[in-house]
């Protein structure tokens, strides 16, 4: 009887100071998340826009590169659809330095920057014909995106840079929504060659 009482006492004991160990050790986990949650830097208007801008320059980026450089000044018109109306549209590769063109013209206020002077239009350098040559123009003008979304504060956001009639803000998601604009199309253009957009790939 006294060592099945001692057995007893010895099992409430173990199990009492694994429990008591538990919970320091929960304890410990939790403290340490609190902490490393209070180090994370509060988000930001210029944060929140560039995390947006970061979202649509790697949709857009990988579309293109998807594409295969001998598909690049593929237009729907060569699919001779009955009753399409593709006559004209802009090809994968215009298409493409479409988007980056508007960039540096939509973003470039908010920077102070130059517009380059080989864009004229929303369709961008004609002498951009090499795939490489376009990833690489594309990829600049979002390197422009985070720039001006770097320039934003809660107190500037509202105001309206140089001559733009468009507030600060405005500039700086409107360059987003206009790039998902075209990605959609983009995505369009990647179906219609058979090829599975990236974003829509399983992992």
């Amino acid at each position: 009887m006294k060592r099945m009482r001692s057995f007893l006492l010895l099992a409430v004991i173990i199990f009492a100071v694994a429990a008591w160990g538990q919970s320091i050790q929960g304890a410990a986990t939790a403290t340490t998340s609190q902490t490393q949650a209070s180090q994370q830097p509060s988000p930001t208007v210029a944060s929140a826009v560039d995390r947006e801008i970061s979202t649509i320059e790697k949709q857009v980026v990988d579309a293109a590169e998807a594409m295969p450089e001998e598909k690049f000044n593929f237009t729907p018109e060569s699919l001779n659809i009955p009753g399409d109306d593709y006559k004209g549209v802009r090809t994968f590769a215009v298409q493409v330095k479409h988007v980056a063109s508007s960039n540096y013209f939509i973003w470039s206020p908010l920077t102070g920057d130059t517009v380059p002077e080989n864009i004229k239009d929303g369709n961008g350098p004609a002498e951009l014909k090499s795939k490489a040559d376009i990833i690489k123009f594309l990829k600049d003008s979002f390197a422009l995106g985070h720039k001006a979304a770097a320039t934003l504060t809660a107190e500037n956001m509202l105001q309206n840079p140089g001559n733009s009639k468009s507030t600060r803000l405005r500039l700086a998601t409107f360059g987003v929504a206009h790039a998902y604009d075209h990605y959609g199309q983009m995505v369009e253009y990647l179906r219609m060659n058979g090829i599975v957009p990236p974003a829509s790939r399983g992992k």
